[in-house]
Formats: structure tokens, C-alpha cells, sequence
């Protein structure tokens, strides 16, 4: 056990002194390998050179930079300076060419013959277009006309030629304005349709200050054929016996006071057709006899309301049911 104890204590120890031999050569070379780069001037420097090394490469900077903006410098100015005088030179040029042109041309010189002169146009002088205008003239109608159009072209209108405007309240009561005669209105009023005396004079009552004026007006109108209650009587019956009985005709009348002469004489006329036409208004509305009672009463009013007598209601409806005409007659 001694021995084996013994024999590893020696074999540790050998190595120790490998490893301490191995250390002593690696330090000689390293030393070796610095010496050599401090001799040869390599990047080993001491701490004196690295100073003074530091402000002259700063210098040599600093120099370099001026140098280079006194050479950006120097050549700036030379390319302004040959733009500035390729500048004049071609101004100088442009006012020199029209003064070369001129002296070529002599002043009394006739122009080429290929070359037709040009007569200078007139200065026009400037005009307003509003100052002939009316003040109180519509704007479309002062304003001026635009240029002439194509022929091509559709014609345009304004507004003032398309309509016309309707005269105010004012302007149609002006006092300016000539007042018509009262024969004057009462022929407007004839000349559209029939009158009746009576109704003219309603007419025409407003115009005429004094009643005696209008009644020797009337008369006159009489006289000279333009006023008659015979052709108003003659209108109304045309007008109404194709779609009304006798009684509601002869009411129109009364109402118009033409007469109890003539009055008389239409209801006399008017008679004698009724029945017809009660027979043709009923048969233009129904043209079907009644089936029930209701039917019955219905048309019957119908041609009550129409001015039609229960008498000839009675004959249209076939039976004159004569309960039916009293009922009739009451309402």
C-alpha cells in the first residue's frame, strides 16, 4: 500500500514539473512575440505616442474637410459665373436680333411679293352695353345680346318673349285708363249670349249713377233690336227642354220677370211635349220599367226632380199608379 501511495505521489509530482516547464516556455514566446512587435513598430504603442498621435490626426481631419469645402467652394462660384454670362450674351442677343432685322430692311423699301402686308387692325373703342338702357326696363330685356350663334344652332328665347305678364291690381285700376260707356258693357254683355231685361239691368246697375240714365239705356237697346225678352225666352226653353219638364222652365222664367204674357204662352208650348220628353230623358237615365215598388218610387222621383208632372210621370211608368203621382205631388 506504502509503495502503491508512493508511486502515485511521484507520478503526480512529474506531471507538476511537465506543467511548469510547458507554462515557462509559453511565457518566453509570448515575450518573445512583444519584443518583436514593439521592435518592428507594430500597433503596440506606448501611452506618450498614442497622445501625441491623437491631435495631429484630429489636424489632419480638420485640413482635409477645408480643403475639400474651399475646392466645392471655389467651384460653385466658376458655374455661376458662366451662367451669369451665358445669361447676358443671350439677352444681349435677343435685343440685338430686331435691330439687325431693321437695318437689313431699308425704310423705303417695297416688302417681297410673296408677302402680303396686313393692314393693322383699328383700336376698337370700348362701348358700355348698359348705357342706352331704360332703368325701368326687365333685365332680360336690357341686357345685351350675346354673339351670333351657328346657323346650325337652335334659336334661344328669353323669358320676357315667351310670356307676357298679366297687368297688376293696380294698372287695371288705374284712373288713367279709359272707362267704357255703359252702352258699351251692356253690348260686351249681349254679344256673349242672350239677356233678359230685367237681368241687364242688374248687369248694368254699378256703371249708371242715375236709374233714369239706365232705363232710357235699356230702351234704346229695345229700339235698336239689341235687347229683346222674346229671343232670352226662345234661348232658355232650347237650352232646357231637352233635359228639364215645363214647371222647372217656366220657375227659370218667372225668375228673370220677361212677362206673364210670354210666360203663358211658353207653358202652353211646353205642354204639348212633355210627355215626349219625359219619355226620352226617362229613357236616356233608366230605359227598364220598374219591377218592385222601390224601383217605381226611385225613377218617379227622378223625374219629379226634373221638373216633370205627376200626370205624365204616371204615363211613363205604364199604370199611373195614382197614389204613387199624389206622393209625388205632395213632396
Amino acid at each position: 500500500m506504502q509503495k502503491r501511495r508512493s508511486g502515485s505521489k511521484a507520478d503526480t509530482a512529474d506531471e507538476g514539473a511537465d506543467d511548469s516547464s510547458e507554462s515557462v516556455d509559453r511565457y518566453e514566446r509570448s515575450s518573445e512575440r512583444r519584443g518583436a512587435s514593439s521592435k518592428s513598430g507594430g500597433f503596440k504603442r506606448g501611452n506618450k505616442e498614442r497622445a501625441d498621435a491623437k491631435p495631429f490626426a484630429s489636424a489632419r481631419r480638420v485640413s482635409g474637410a477645408a480643403g475639400d469645402n474651399g475646392e466645392d467652394a471655389q467651384a460653385g462660384a466658376i458655374d455661376r459665373s458662366t451662367r451669369l454670362e451665358q445669361a447676358r450674351a443671350l439677352l444681349k442677343q435677343a435685343t440685338e436680333q430686331p435691330e439687325s432685322l431693321r437695318a437689313r430692311r431699308a425704310p423705303g423699301s417695297p416688302e417681297p411679293a410673296g408677302k402680303v402686308s396686313e393692314p393693322a387692325p383699328a383700336p376698337t373703342p370700348f362701348a358700355d352695353p348698359f348705357e342706352d338702357a331704360d332703368p325701368f326696363e326687365p333685365f332680360e330685356q336690357c341686357a345685351p345680346s350675346e354673339a351670333p350663334r351657328a346657323a346650325s344652332s337652335e334659336p334661344v328665347y328669353s323669358r320676357s318673349n315667351q310670356r307676357t305678364r298679366k297687368p297688376s291690381a293696380a294698372e287695371a285700376s288705374n284712373p288713367k285708363r279709359p272707362q267704357r260707356s255703359p252702352k258699351a258693357r251692356a253690348l260686351a254683355f249681349l254679344s256673349r249670349r242672350e239677356y233678359s231685361r230685367a237681368e241687364l239691368s242688374r248687369k248694368l246697375r254699378p256703371y249708371v249713377e242715375e236709374a233714369s240714365l239706365l232705363e232710357s239705356l235699356l230702351d234704346s237697346l229695345e229700339r235698336d233690336g239689341w235687347l229683346s225678352n222674346e229671343r232670352f225666352v226662345e234661348s232658355v226653353v232650347h237650352r232646357r227642354a231637352s233635359q228639364m219638364g215645363g214647371s222647372r222652365i217656366i220657375s227659370e222664367l218667372k225668375r228673370h220677370a220677361v212677362g206673364d204674357a210670354l210666360i203663358g204662352e211658353t207653358a202652353d208650348k211646353l205642354a204639348r211635349t212633355e210627355t215626349a220628353r219625359a219619355q226620352a230623358v226617362w229613357d236616356k237615365k233608366y230605359g227598364v220599367l220598374p219591377e218592385t215598388p222601390g224601383e217605381r218610387a226611385k225613377q218617379a222621383r227622378f223625374l219629379a226632380a226634373r221638373g216633370f208632372s205627376s200626370s205624365t210621370i204616371g204615363k211613363i211608368l205604364k199604370g199611373g199608379d195614382e197614389d204613387l203621382s199624389e206622393e209625388i205631388a205632395d213632396e
